[in-house]
C-alpha cells in the first residue's frame, strides 16, 4: 500500500484541476532507473490503470502503480513540503537505503 498525507492529496487535486485533468485521472507513481541514486520516482497522471497495474486508494486519491514499482513501494508515504528547504513531492520510503539529498532518487 502507498499512503498519502492531507498536504500530498491536496497539492495533486490543485495540481489535477491546474492541468485541466477530470477527477476520472488519478496518480501514477512508478520507479524508473536514473538519478544519482540509481532509482527514481516518477510522478503521473492517468485516466486508467494498465493491467498490471495495482490500484490503492488513500484519503479518496486513487493511484496506480506497476507491479515492478511496488516491490520498491510498498509502504511508502507521499508527501508534499513546501517550506524554505524546497518544495515538491517527497516519498518516505522504508525500502530505501540511500537517497540523495535531493529526495527524488533512492537506493536499495
Amino acid at each position: 500500500m502507498i499512503n498519502i498525507t492531507d498536504k500530498a492529496k491536496d497539492r495533486i487535486i490543485a495540481l489535477r484541476q491546474e492541468e485541466g485533468k477530470t477527477d476520472n485521472y488519478h496518480v501514477r507513481v512508478s520507479v524508473k532507473g536514473g538519478g544519482c541514486s540509481g532509482l527514481m520516482y516518477d510522478l503521473s497522471f492517468d485516466d486508467e490503470p494498465k493491467d498490471s497495474d495495482e490500484v490503492f486508494e488513500d484519503k479518496m486519491v486513487k493511484i496506480f502503480v506497476d507491479k515492478k514499482s511496488l516491490l520498491y513501494l510498498l509502504g511508502t508515504t507521499l508527501d508534499f513540503s513546501d517550506g524554505l528547504n524546497g518544495k515538491g513531492f517527497q516519498f518516505v520510503n522504508p525500502n530505501a537505503s540511500r537517497t540523495c539529498g535531493c529526495g527524488e532518487s533512492f537506493s536499495v
